[in-house]
């Protein structure tokens, strides 16, 4: 009893903190589609939890499933009470209500069935809403990534102004020049990583599992650093950056460790988001299917055949003739675990095993599945929609800083040596070490945003390779463009 109230004091505690599992509440939809549909042929929920146990891509209700059959065959509870205890425990208040209005409809005999199949209509409309607030919180955090950003180069353009005063003689203007080279090397990479980390809780990607894209730029990216640091130590590779200057070695170098992965995720994407886009359809179409009379897996052939899956008509051709050669249901599920890395698009095809397996496919249950597939898919095509605008805003913010830093440091170097005449050869040289490093720095930093943005806009930081690859060439364009104008404007001046 001391447990219980521990317990239920702790929940209550992480409910007012505003705690929540995110990976749990992300899995419910499907889990209560997967148990509404087992209920709809005839499973009990408990039977459904006992058969999560062997589900890897639930991975906190496989967990959920294993607590409570323990709770059930270790420790003596009746079903009931071990779903009891778990809302209880669960810091996650929609999975407690999901669990607690099950109880309650199971103790006043109400329609077991009914409450399910409102609870999981529930559950989808929350998901929705919420991926609405998501959409608010990911533009919140763009805007707030832009607004720091000028408020770091404002503070390099008046640490240059400040040092290039101090270097030119008694102006009572302090000598600035130590913060830039922190600024350049550690704020804005630090700004970076943690907006990064903030768009990584706020958007996950339906594409798991995918290592090729970055297993490809370690290779470019190593060869790269090794290059770059042999020719800023070695005296004999000095002759390099006489003949390129650094932001265009750094540009090149951010731009050849893009490209590989480049590739690799964009051939992985299009025929992922074709399955994500195809399998409503596909689902729509067995059920249909069905409903004439045709066993499950001739439905799926029948339903295969259409044309307008786009590239997933490759693997559906490829799950036909398995179908066709006597390959079961669940073996197909595994082997598609291999080619497909979208996660809805996995979900689905298991619940549909899933259901086929157990109730036989009955029309109705999987007008169910196919209904909510519909509506997850257009929840994520909403989210796609809304933010592709801000796929912009970085190559807009990239002209912008570029031109406002080129103007400054070119007006601040020539503007002193065009009034005040001969300048020490050291402060010359000081300033245009300086000017180098903030250029390569927006290079470097742009090529970093560009991961941001991929994030935002797509939930995948692999989408981001092409981004950086875009906003690092922008950048440096942008910059050989601004210095030849603002020679010129200065030029006309004086």
């Amino acid at each position: 009893m001391y447990e219980e109230q521990v317990s239920l004091r702790d929940r209550v505690m992480a409910i007012l903190e505003g705690d929540s599992d995110p990976k749990l509440e992300e899995e419910l939809p499907f889990a209560s589609m997967m148990i509404t549909l087992m209920a709809a042929s005839g499973i009990t929920p408990y039977e459904s939890f006992k058969r999560m146990k062997q589900v890897d891509i639930l991975e906190k209700f496989k967990a959920e499933g294993e607590e409570i059959v323990r709770l059930v065959e270790v420790l003596g509870h009746d079903p009931l009470t071990a779903m009891e205890k778990r809302a209880q425990e669960t810091i996650s208040r929609p999975y407690a209500d999901f669990l607690e209005g099950y109880i309650s409809s199971v103790k006043s005999g109400g329609s077991v069935i009914n409450y399910l199949t409102s609870k999981m209509k529930g559950i989808f409309d929350v998901h929705a809403a919420r991926a609405q607030n998501a959409i608010e919180r990911l533009e919140t955090l763009v805007e707030a990534y832009m607004v720091l950003l000028i408020i770091v180069f404002c503070v390099y353009i008046l640490s240059s102004a400040t040092s290039m005063g101090s270097a030119l003689g008694d102006t009572g203007l302090p000598d600035t020049s130590a913060i830039i080279y922190p600024l350049v090397l550690v704020v804005i990479p630090v700004f970076s990583l943690f907006f990064m980390y903030m768009a990584n809780n706020a958007r996950k990607s339906t594409l798991r599992g995918m290592r090729e894209p970055y297993i490809a730029g370690i290779i470019p990216g190593v060869l790269f650093i090794v290059a770059f640091a042999a020719i800023l130590f070695l005296p004999q590779l000095s002759f390099v950056t006489e003949i390129f200057e650094m932001p265009a070695i750094v540009t090149a170098g951010l731009v050849a460790i893009c490209i590989p992965p480049s590739i690799i995720y964009r051939r992985m994407a299009l025929r992922n988001f074709s399955a994500e886009s195809a399998i409503p359809n596909l689902l729509r179409d067995v059920t249909e299917a069905r409903r004439t009379g045709l066993s499950p897996e001739k439905s799926i052939v029948h339903a295969a055949d259409r044309r307008g899956y786009g590239m997933f008509t490759k693997d559906l051709r490829r799950m036909i003739n398995q179908i066709e050669w006597g390959v079961s249901l669940r073996k197909i599920y595994s082997d598609m675990q291999e080619w497909i890395k979208s996660w809805p698009v996995i979900v689905n095809f298991f619940i549909l095993v899933e259901t086929i397996e157990i109730g036989g496919g009955d029309a109705d249950t999987l007008d169910i599945l196919a209904e909510f597939s519909e509506k997850t898919q257009t929840v994520q095509k909403s989210q796609n929609d809304m933010l592709r605008p801000y796929v912009m805003l970085p190559f807009i913010w990239t002209i912008l800083m570029v031109f406002t830093v080129t103007f400054t440091l070119q007006t601040l170097n020539s503007i002193p040596s065009l009034a005040l005449g001969e300048i020490s050869p050291d402060v010359v040289s000081a300033a245009s070490q300086t000017n180098v490093l903030i250029e390569a720095g927006i290079v470097f930093h742009s090529w970093l945003s560009g991961f941001f943005i991929g994030k935002v806009s797509s939930g995948n930081f692999a989408s981001g390779f092409k981004f950086a690859a875009l906003l690092a060439l922008t950048a440096f364009l942008t910059l050989v463009f601004s210095r030849g104008l603002v020679t010129s404007f200065i030029g006309g001046m004086f």
